[in-house]
């Protein structure tokens, strides 16, 4: 993490805070009640251990003291209890505010931007890096607070009792903070590196197992192998290096707490002995000396719990940086233009629009273009020529630099409509909850109704479980023109007005393809605007309209 970066980070997780100060302050009064309850506790065993031994007090007149102590237990147990249940609230709705906004900036972004993004680091970001903030919301930040509060409270006490042991208290103290600064800044330096390096294994090994086949042809399977070892040793060394530092700086910790405590034992036994005649030594009696070396633990258990969870800092810190890289990619043109007052006839229309790629040559310039509503028209043209980039355009992936552009009356994007790429989208399950994903309520019928209209009736007669049959998330089960198919029933399925389709007859054999024409026929039949980009001679036969695109120019044929 760079240096520029660690203020940015912290102020965004101040900016998280901010929205759950109600929960944190909650969290920390549960604290206060649950420390507080440990100090009377500690005062009423001594109190009863003092009278039982020095003031030789019965039995049955200490059982007040007794029932009372045992409402204390209660109280700071419920006081815990509180202060964790308030802590994962807290925790909840921040991660959901986070997930919030890495969702609108992904929205934003568009799938075209994410392309090159390995979908296993996007998936980290969602879980693993947002859930790595649990421990800094739920436990650090509150702890931070109840780790001034609760010891300043026993130090009150503790100087009321006998000053002499509250100064080493107070000369002990600050070695625990002084040691946690130092071991956080190298904690949170290698809690980066260990986010950083699981998140290009996590691409790796993902990217391996989708080209496993390829790599089996290519013979590259060992090549790939030993790059994979070569990386687990690397998140093996990162995370090795973690652990080292967590406990070291626990075992340290723990040493100086343990020292202090026993130095303050020693001063106290001697002073009850007679051994020390200076300040207040003279006045201690088993209930103040008692009382102090009970409370001398729970004066440094806030802030050993502090820095137990000071890697939770450090971890939040190394998260933070990954998600915040992310929201910081630029969103160009993210405002959404307005759709256009003149068109009231519900077509499609571009504005004088430019698009340019980053530092890439301008694309498209001023241009102007109407497409009628309920129409078919086909994209055709060379490669690279612009075909994907107006479908792009018209989904709302792309936003252009200059210009603006109504989809039926909305800004693209604004409405649903239905989409086929190149490549298809599918998730592990059966071939409803495929076709479910954009259509949830859908019934079992409806979806039998869809699948034969794109012409998988007879191989869904074939399949013993039917509608329920089961495919990979890569297609596997279908051959390439079923998959294809398979997604162009979710169309059918959620009736949308508009219909963009890339290639969609690409890969694919003569039979397959006719079965595409005919669905497609069938969806321009229904009224339907459809656009879709190719080069085969039969799609351009059913179009109304065919465009020809190429270098930026959109012309008709």
């Amino acid at each position: 993490m760079s240096a520029s970066a660690g203020p940015k980070v912290k102020d965004w997780l101040s900016g998280l805070a901010r929205d759950s100060q109600k929960w944190i302050r909650a969290t920390v009064a549960a604290g206060m009640i649950a420390g507080l309850a440990t100090i009377a506790q500690m005062v009423l065993l001594a109190w009863v251990v003092h009278e039982g031994v020095i003031e030789k007090t019965p039995v049955a007149e200490l059982v007040p003291a007794f029932l009372t102590l045992l409402a204390v237990l209660v109280i700071r147990a419920a006081g815990q209890g509180l202060q964790t249940r308030f802590a994962a609230r807290c925790s909840e709705q921040v991660r959901r505010g986070a997930r919030r906004q890495l969702h609108r900036h992904w929205q934003a972004l568009g799938p075209v931007r994410l392309a090159d993004t390995s979908s296993a680091s996007l998936a980290r970001e969602w879980l693993d890096h947002t859930e790595a903030l649990h421990g800094y919301f739920a436990r650090y930040l509150p702890q931070m607070l109840l780790a001034v509060i609760i010891p300043l409270v026993i130090l009150i006490l503790v100087f009321w009792l006998d000053w002499l042991a509250g100064i080493f208290l107070v000369l002990s103290a600050p070695l625990i903070p002084l040691f946690m600064a130092l071991v956080g800044m190298g904690a949170e330096k290698l809690n980066q590196q260990h986010f950083e390096t699981v998140s290009r294994l996590s691409g790796q090994f993902l990217d391996k197992v989708r080209g496993l086949t390829t790599l089996q042809l290519f013979g590259q399977t060992q090549a790939a192998s030993r790059t994979l070892a070569v990386r687990s040793d690397q998140y093996r060394q990162i995370t090795m290096k973690t652990l080292k530092v967590a406990f070291l700086s626990s075992a340290v910790l723990e040493f100086f707490a343990s020292v202090a405590i026993a130095v303050l034992a020693i001063y106290i036994g001697f002073g009850l002995l007679g051994y020390i005649q200076f300040g207040p030594s003279t006045e201690l009696t088993l209930f103040s000396g008692l009382l102090i070396l009970l409370l001398a633990p729970e004066f440094f258990q806030p802030l050993r719990t502090l820095s137990q969870h000071y890697h939770d800092r450090a971890a939040a810190l190394g998260a933070g940086a990954e998600i915040l890289a992310r929201l910081a990619q630029p969103v160009p043109n993210g405002d959404r233009p307005e759709p256009s007052v003149a068109n009231s006839s519900r077509d499609i229309r571009f504005n004088g629009v430019t698009v340019a790629y980053d530092d890439a040559p301008v694309l498209f310039e001023g241009l102007d273009l109407r497409l009628s509503a309920g129409e078919v028209t086909a994209l055709t043209g060379p490669s690279g020529g612009g075909k994907s980039t107006l479908l792009h355009l018209l989904a709302g992936f792309v936003q252009p630099t200059a210009g603006s552009i109504d989809v039926l009356g909305q800004p693209p994007g604004t409405d649903a409509f239905g989409w086929l790429g190149q490549k298809g989208f599918w998730v592990q399950g059966s071939w409803a909850e495929n076709l479910r994903l954009t259509t949830p309520d859908a019934t079992d019928i409806a979806i039998e109704s869809a699948l034969r209209q794109v012409g998988l009736g007879e191989l869904l007669d074939s399949r013993e479980d039917g509608i329920h049959s089961l495919i990979a998330e890569d297609g596997q089960g279908l051959s390439g023109g079923q998959a294809r198919r398979l997604s162009l029933a979710r169309i059918f399925l959620a009736d949308y007005p508009l219909i963009l389709l890339d290639e969609p007859t690409a890969g694919l054999d003569a039979t397959s393809e006719i079965l595409v024409l005919d669905a497609l026929h069938k969806l321009s039949a229904a009224g339907k605007t459809i656009i879709f980009s190719t080069h085969h001679q039969a799609l351009l036969a059913i179009a109304d309209r065919v465009l020809i695109v190429d270098s930026g120019e959109v012309r008709d044929a």
